[in-house]
């Protein structure tokens, strides 16, 4: 792989950075790739390789030490994403318990909750999964029905789940549910619900398109018990705590999109210039030349413009508008250039043993979950256009300590953006 060719975050990246991202590498290299064939045709990744994982100190990175974390930036995690992306190792899932469910107990938990929880999530000993999408709730999240009723002062939870990654190894679920029915989006509260209680079971492990290796299941809650320590954060609070979370669930999806895009391109480029075509390499070809070029334009700008919204999410000033761009435009593009460069590998690309294949399958989701493409541009358009005129607004997260390096150039403060209209219409997620 050319590391030359695409920086990634380098510009953003300490010489610590740096020795980490070896760690990962070499990681995915070692002990993810040489099984994930075998994980694909299972359905799923073993246990065994999060506690690794969390032996590493590869989980919970921003989460606080005090807790179990490393206690970095962001920036670490952005590493960690990008490195599984660019293997193609779409099976372990990390970012979804690390950078996802991690947050909304280092934000909202109470001391008792994260003590709980977030040391054995950082050890890999506990999987976190997240559970918001329904049957008749994807993107629509205030329309979920899942219901917890007061009962013994605790909440007796029924309903389902659907679409939920790491669902059939997860220890921990957070869980979107209504506790009061009659204040829509305001009676939407989240549990933390512990996967070995009565009344909790899991549904059959889900045959996706791709991403093979990754679990996806529906889960049910049949008369199922918690206790008031259950509740994360105050009672109606969820759907605002979940507008909050989203932009950094939309974040990584374009990392993941762009770390994608970088690697395919550089096969591509491989592939064309060793590959014979009467009697000269593929890359002699104009036609091949030009379309390889403008995948390479394209990458180049998805990462820059990626680049600035980490920039900013170091600073805590990413808003959702612009993470919505982020992750519409990176995933649409993503798909485009995958498709292009594919189609340079001509009968190839369409083998599962060549990475690009098994690429190109796995980002068509990329299109759909974190928020459909249609949710984001409605999301940015609110904003756009509401008073006549662009707006700017900032999401009131820290995603780890503050970073000096994320100021970003003057040029960096001239990238357009725009503002979702409210935070009760900002963010829903396919």
């Amino acid at each position: 792989m050319h590391d030359d060719l695409y920086p990634s975050t380098a510009p953003l990246d300490t010489s610590e950075h740096q020795a980490f991202r070896a760690t990962v590498r070499r990681f995915v290299k070692d002990e993810v790739m040489p099984h994930h064939a075998q994980w694909e045709r299972e359905g799923q990744v073993p246990k065994a390789l999060w506690r690794r994982a969390g032996e590493l100190g590869l989980l919970c990175l921003t989460v606080p030490e005090a807790y179990g974390g490393a206690g970095v930036d962001f920036g670490y995690s952005a590493i960690v994403v990008e490195e599984m992306a660019r293997a193609g190792a779409t099976g372990p899932l990390f970012y979804l318990h690390s950078d996802i469910v991690a947050p909304y107990l280092v934000h909202h938990g109470s001391e008792a909750q994260k003590q709980q929880w977030l040391p054995r999530m950082a050890s890999g000993e506990v999987i976190a999964a997240i559970g918001m999408t329904e049957p008749g709730a994807g993107s629509d999240l205030a329309a979920i029905r899942t219901h917890a009723a007061p009962r013994g002062g605790g909440w007796r939870i029924n309903g389902q789940k659907l679409f939920i990654s790491n669902g059939q190894i997860a220890d921990l679920l957070l869980l979107a549910a209504k506790t009061d029915p009659s204040r829509g989006a305001k009676g939407v509260s989240l549990l933390l619900v512990d996967t070995t209680l009565k009344g909790f079971s899991r549904g059959k492990r889900l045959d996706k398109l791709g991403m093979h290796a990754q679990d996806t299941s529906e889960l049910f809650f049949t008369d199922l018990d918690v206790g008031a320590d259950a509740l994360l954060g105050e009672e109606g609070a969820g759907f605002k705590a979940m507008m909050n979370e989203l932009p950094q669930e939309r974040l990584l999806v374009a990392i993941t999109a762009v770390a994608t895009m970088e690697a395919a391109v550089q096969w591509a480029r491989e592939h064309v210039m060793q590959r014979q075509a009467f009697g000269a390499p593929l890359s002699d070809k104009q036609t091949v030349r030009h379309r390889l070029v403008d995948c390479h334009a394209n990458t180049l700008v998805a990462r820059s413009f990626l680049n600035d919204c980490l920039r900013r999410h170091l600073a805590g000033t990413l808003d959702t508008a612009t993470a919505s761009v982020a992750k519409f435009w990176c995933t649409e593009m993503q798909f485009k250039v995958l498709d292009e460069c594919l189609q340079l590998f001509g009968g190839y690309g369409y083998m599962r043993e060549y990475p690009i294949a098994r690429a190109w399958v796995d980002a068509r989701v990329q299109r759909i979950y974190g928020g459909t493409t249609e949710i984001m541009k409605e999301i940015v358009a609110r904003g756009l256009l509401k008073g006549g005129g662009v707006t700017r607004g900032t999401v009131q997260y820290s995603p780890g300590p503050p970073d000096p390096r994320a100021a970003g150039t003057p040029q960096d403060q001239l990238a357009s953006r725009a503002y979702a209209a409210s935070r009760a219409a900002a963010g829903p997620k396919a």
